[in-house]
């Protein structure tokens, strides 16, 4: 059965963008899952020993935005770090309410041990796609990103600032 490119109504179907983002993640992570499990990682840990890596100490509210992890989950998962010392916790000085996370020594070491392993199979992932494909996904994804949902939600707006309809089919981040 040929799939319709119309929706009900006639209007133009719109592919997922949402799902097919998802369903490339998952293809990418299928091959970097084995390194994190060699290392006794899961891909939520390995985000923030990477995040960590790449700035010198973080609230945890920053890396639960950096990360994607929910302040519950991540609450969890910081606790099992910091129990195998791979990152330390710190209440802020003026304010209790803030607590700083940063990458101990240990979790520093593991970082750059992981990374070589990842940077290879990136370096797989490259020669299979090519590297124009590869800068060009880097490219695309770092737009989306810079952009961010407010620069899509403003050019949905009519003059008067009410939110134009523009179909459920065609909402880019539902």
């Amino acid at each position: 059965m040929k799939k319709s490119t119309k929706a009900p109504g006639g209007v133009p179907r719109r592919r997922n963008l949402p799902l097919m983002l998802l369903q490339a993640r998952e293809v990418l992570l299928q091959h970097f899952r084995p390194i994190f499990q060699d290392f006794g990682l899961t891909e939520q840990q390995w985000r923030i020993l990477r995040v960590l890596n790449d700035h010198e100490r973080l609230e945890q509210h920053e890396i639960t935005s950096l990360c994607q992890i929910s302040g519950p989950s991540l609450s969890n998962i910081l606790s099992r770090l910091e129990a195998t010392g791979y990152v330390t916790r710190e209440r802020g000085r003026e304010d209790h309410r803030k607590v700083f996370v940063t990458l101990a020594k240990s979790g520093l070491t593991l970082v750059g041990e992981v990374a070589n392993h990842v940077d290879a199979r990136y370096r797989e992932i490259e020669k299979a796609l090519g590297a124009d494909l590869m800068s060009a996904l880097f490219v695309v994804l770092d737009r989306l990103l810079a952009q961010g949902r407010d620069a899509i939600d403003e050019r949905t707006k009519g003059s008067k600032g009410e939110n134009v309809p523009t179909g459920r089919n065609s909402d880019l981040l539902s």
